[in-house]
């Protein structure tokens, strides 16, 4: 597991879907609980922060910042997970920041999330993920 960290990737929707990048999460079969950072369609809050099996949305970013996201194109999503601090950019824009103690205290793995159901395609590419030091 990577407590903290910098997860840069990039992710482009094909089709209208829910998707989203799991951050200190935990794994059951096939049930992920705990953190997401969302991708969506446009105004579905790309780039907020859900706590899945949990509190549900703990912040959306403003809507308009959602405008920097790309349908059907390439974007960049950008993650800084240190402590218990979560800060996400799209496309370079700053979508939210978030201070939570329960995250903080989180452990748990990082993974690629696409609901099920019919139609949704998400690719990813350029996944980089880079360790830091607690500050």
């Amino acid at each position: 597991f990577y407590d903290n960290f910098e997860l840069s990737l990039d992710f482009k929707q094909d089709a209208d879907g829910n998707s989203g990048v799991f951050i200190r999460s935990t794994v059951d079969g096939t049930i992920v609980s705990g953190w997401q950072v969302e991708i969506a369609p446009p105004g579905k809050h790309t780039g907020g922060i859900y706590e899945s099996y949990g509190r549900n949305w703990l912040i959306k970013p403003d809507p308009e910042k959602e405008k920097v996201l790309k349908m059907g194109e390439w974007n960049t999503l950008k993650i800084r997970v240190n402590g218990s601090n979560v800060t996400t950019w799209l496309n370079g824009v700053e979508m939210v920041r978030l201070q939570d103690d329960i995250i903080g205290k989180g452990k748990g793995a990082i993974a690629l999330q696409i609901h099920d159901g019919g139609g949704i395609k998400v690719r990813w590419r350029n996944i980089k993920l880079t360790p830091l030091e607690v500050q």
